[in-house]
């Protein structure tokens, strides 16, 4: 089906501004993580509703505490501060503050579609993970007492899934424009390390419990995965601007 010259405006706006890094095997590459993203995050949703993860769940978590004092996480003082602001990181304020400004930035550089690309992505992210919490509805772990303030239930880990859509949108915008394959690497690399340890001090500071991160990290990538996919795709199909040769 010929799409009408009102839709093909409207994908032809969206992805000006984002460009592709390697058009041969980013596809693969995005559809496998998308596929892998959602078949675990289906198998740990699945044993988790069935209670099968509860005594994996606890031995993880109870390792990250004291031997013989479990309400103490592991590590001095500073550890536990460190912890603290290394959450704040996927916290809703700060990822709509960075979401902001990249955007802004986006808009003023007058690439819309990277803008677009990245509020649609975050923002139907951080719907998602607000929906499955309130249908799986998981409560927080209650095996100690949370070092930081939660008022959201449990299942998926909204800071774990959020984390890594945010960073991960951000980082295949900014490949897009790299030529050098280790730059590339590095930025990806860099956003991943950002989800891991933002997920990894939700169960540090006892307000998660590890399958709630990795069901977060799991749908999260497989989410960015989905998004840079779309954008891909119609970035392919778009016929060539005049206006972004003169602007390469």
């Amino acid at each position: 089906m010929t799409p009408t010259p009102a839709i093909r405006r409207v994908t032809d706006w969206l992805v000006r501004g984002v460009r592709n890094g390697s058009a041969n095997r980013l596809p693969v590459a995005l559809f496998a993580v998308l596929t892998l993203g959602v078949f675990a995050f289906i198998a740990i949703a699945d044993e988790m509703a069935e209670g099968e993860l509860r005594k994996i769940d606890e031995w993880l978590f109870l390792s990250l505490r004291t031997t013989g004092d479990s309400p103490q996480p592991l590590g001095p003082p500073w550890l536990q501060e460190t912890a603290l602001e290394v959450t704040a990181i996927g916290g809703f304020p700060l990822i709509m503050l960075t979401l902001a400004g990249v955007a802004g930035f986006f808009i003023v550089t007058k690439h819309y579609g990277a803008a677009l690309y990245a509020v649609l992505s975050v923002g139907s992210g951080a719907l998602l993970s607000q929906t499955l919490k309130q249908y799986y509805g998981r409560p927080r772990p209650d095996l100690v007492d949370h070092l930081d303030t939660v008022h959201t239930l449990s299942f998926p880990s909204g800071h774990a899934l959020v984390t890594t859509v945010a960073y991960l949108t951000l980082a295949s915008i900014v490949i897009g424009f790299l030529d050098n394959r280790r730059a590339r690497i590095y930025v990806l690399a860099v956003a991943v390390l950002v989800a891991v340890i933002v997920g990894v001090s939700r169960v540090y500071l006892g307000v998660h419990w590890p399958s709630d991160v990795a069901a977060g990290w799991a749908l999260g990538a497989a989410w960015a995965s989905l998004s840079w996919l779309i954008v891909h795709v119609l970035t392919l199909r778009k016929a060539p601007d005049p206006q972004d040769e003169q602007g390469t």
